[in-house]
């Protein structure tokens, strides 16, 4: 692989989004569709990274900081244009340039990496068009090649004739060349358009008009370069990437009951063997080990489950969560920032944030670690096999010793030594007959009331 720098276009206002966020950095998967382009780009270890940037720069910038360059287009006069610009950060570059589009997320690296690969075959190629091949081809620009992928013409669609229509080779705008011959090429494009733009698939017809031989590569998925460039197209690219990944989890040997129910995040690691039941939802970094059963109803975000763990139905696993092998936790069961040990379990309603608890402990229904007083977080310890009783509030900083037995409905402040019994109960007052002779009398006061 020679030296190469990525141009990513940026620049769009992506006004049918409707939004104050940036178009580019709207999620698929957990993850800005900007840095699913980026994360397939470093795949390639590129020299150089540079975003073209135009409305709404400050948070494009403030995205790709110390990540990649930007460069402003501005005002915008079209694709070959907002490639002119990334000139200047790209001087003295003399490797080749890729041309990418932020709102095309999926390009695969090896697709990039074919397009490259292809710069540099015994024809000299001044410039690599990407091609696709649609089911329909609909208005976009038709790529006229021969067999050997020779490029002939580049036409738009309103331009194209009959014969140029029925070509099934489209123009995804993406584009490889020598940075020499892109930016030489952009110089000579002009805008004598309808719309007074400098295009970017103009160079290619330059270039051939000078005897330059350009070729185009195909990928034969053509959702992989499906732009985004509204709500419905971005809940169709989650679409189809939450299929595709549902169908590698299987195929890595997980069992999910229904498949269409359940939402994994760019990030999420699946073991072997594991079950995940109905609607369970995984957000950015979860890992998942080997037997693991995943309960109905169980929404995991940054969270570690260990093998043969078992979590839910109802359970919420929050970031810093982790189920050590053979940990359990239940129905409404919420976790943050907290360890369970191997076989400890928390079977329903329990809250345990801040807390590190040991290897066969039991949580008791309706316990709490109290870990926060308004400005400060603190931590709860419970020891191995420690018993802590239904409707238990353990306020942290506390300690529970190994094997110690808290009883239920206690609200523990002080540490508990291994192996003590902590009971904190108010004292229980009995008045024999004293519920009797309350109904008596609100019986004969409600039957007064009626009467009157």
């Amino acid at each position: 692989m020679t030296d190469f720098a990525a141009i990513i276009l940026a620049a769009g206002k992506g006004t049918r989004m409707k939004s104050d966020l940036h178009k580019v950095l709207h999620p698929i998967a957990g993850r800005p569709m900007l840095d699913h382009l980026m994360a397939a780009v470093d795949e390639l270890s590129p020299t150089r990274r540079v975003v073209v940037v135009g409305a709404g720069k400050e948070q494009i910038e403030a995205a790709v900081a110390g990540r990649a360059d930007t460069a402003l287009q501005e005002p915008q006069h079209g694709t070959g244009h907002a490639v002119q610009q990334a000139q200047v950060p790209l001087e003295g570059f003399d490797g080749d340039v890729l041309v990418l589009y932020g709102d095309v997320p999926f390009v695969r690296a090896q697709t990039m990496q074919a397009m490259l690969e292809r710069l540099h075959q015994d024809d000299a190629t001044a410039v690599v068009v990407l091609g696709f091949e649609p089911e329909d081809a609909l208005q976009y620009g038709r790529v006229i090649a021969g067999n050997d992928g020779a490029i002939s013409k580049m036409v738009e669609f309103k331009d194209a004739s009959a014969s140029e229509r029925a070509c099934r080779m489209c123009n995804s705008g993406l584009m490889a060349a020598s940075a020499k011959d892109m930016f030489a090429l952009l110089n000579r494009v002009d805008n004598d358009n309808a719309q007074g733009e400098y295009y970017l698939p103009d160079i290619v017809n330059i270039a051939i008009a000078d005897g330059r031989v350009c070729a185009v590569v195909s990928t034969d998925d053509p959702d992989e370069v499906a732009g985004i460039n509204s709500r419905s197209e971005l809940a169709q690219a989650e679409a189809r990437w939450q299929a595709a990944r549902r169908e590698q989890a299987m195929v890595d040997g997980a069992s999910l009951r229904a498949p269409e129910t359940v939402f994994f995040s760019y990030d999420t690691k699946i073991g072997r063997d594991v079950t995940i039941e109905p609607n369970v939802v995984f957000g950015p970094g979860v890992t998942v080990a080997d037997g693991v059963h995943i309960k109905a109803f169980s929404h995991l975000e940054g969270a570690s489950v260990g093998g043969s763990a078992q979590v839910g139905p109802f359970a919420r696993l929050r970031p810093g969560a982790v189920l050590e092998e053979g940990a359990f936790v239940g129905n409404f069961v919420e976790m943050k920032k907290a360890t369970l040990g191997p076989g400890a379990k928390a079977s329903h309603l329990t809250y345990l944030g801040d807390a590190a608890v040991g290897a066969g402990a039991n949580i008791g229904a309706g316990t709490i670690t109290c870990n926060y007083d308004g400005y400060f977080k603190y931590q709860t310890v419970i020891g191995e096999r420690a018993f802590i009783g239904s409707n238990s509030a353990l306020i942290a900083p506390v300690t529970i010793g190994a094997d110690a037995i808290v009883a239920a409905g206690s609200a523990v402040s002080r540490d508990v030594a291994d192996g003590e019994l902590r009971m904190v109960r108010a004292e229980q007052f009995v008045k024999p007959g004293w519920a009797d002779r309350f109904h008596d009398t609100m019986k004969k006061k409600k039957a007064t009331k009626k009467k009157a």
